[in-house]
């Protein structure tokens, strides 16, 4: 699991989010739990409302942001959303993140491998030998429109953006 190294200017995002447990409805991958809800919810305003914001491009993303939990605590902070030229006038449904300018390390994982531990590759066998250190307690899942086609289809991308600093 070799990334790519890159710089990116900020990215601004526009989208949902969610705060507390993903998984109490459902693990894992899963259209029942509280991640699959919140894609279902933005996709479908997305599609109610396409043409009313600019987007950059037709890809979407998934942002784990990392918070300041206590010892065990089962909640996470999420938000999915499509990136934007602008926050200015966005509609009152929405929230908007600003990603700041950063390198990252931008691993692609294919096919099996998108349901796989890949976090944990990450987190504890890449970074620790890899001499970076995290920039940003967050962490981007990048759904290429044309490269991810589903998540049990063999032919799907995804790229995760690991924000990181020597």
């Amino acid at each position: 699991m070799e990334p790519k190294i890159i710089e990116r200017d900020e990215i601004i995002l526009a989208g949902m989010d969610f705060y507390g447990d993903p998984f109490t409805k459902a693990k894992g991958w899963s259209e029942q739990n509280e991640i699959g809800r919140l894609w279902t919810r933005f996709t479908s305003f997305r599609k109610k409302n396409e043409g009313k914001i600019k987007r950059v491009s037709d890809g979407s993303y998934e942002v784990w942001i990392g918070m300041d939990e206590p010892e065990g605590s089962k909640n996470k902070y999420i938000f999915v959303g499509g990136d934007v030229e602008s926050v200015k006038n966005l509609p009152l449904e929405l929230v908007a993140k600003i990603l700041p300018g950063t390198q990252y390390a931008v691993f692609t994982i294919k096919g099996k491998e998108i349901k796989s531990d890949w976090s944990g590759k990450i987190s504890k066998e890449w970074l620790p030998e890899s001499g970076y250190k995290e920039a940003y307690p967050f962490l981007i899942e990048y759904y290429d429109k044309k490269r991810f086609k589903e998540m049990d289809n063999e032919d799907s991308e995804l790229d995760i953006y690991l924000p990181i600093k020597k």
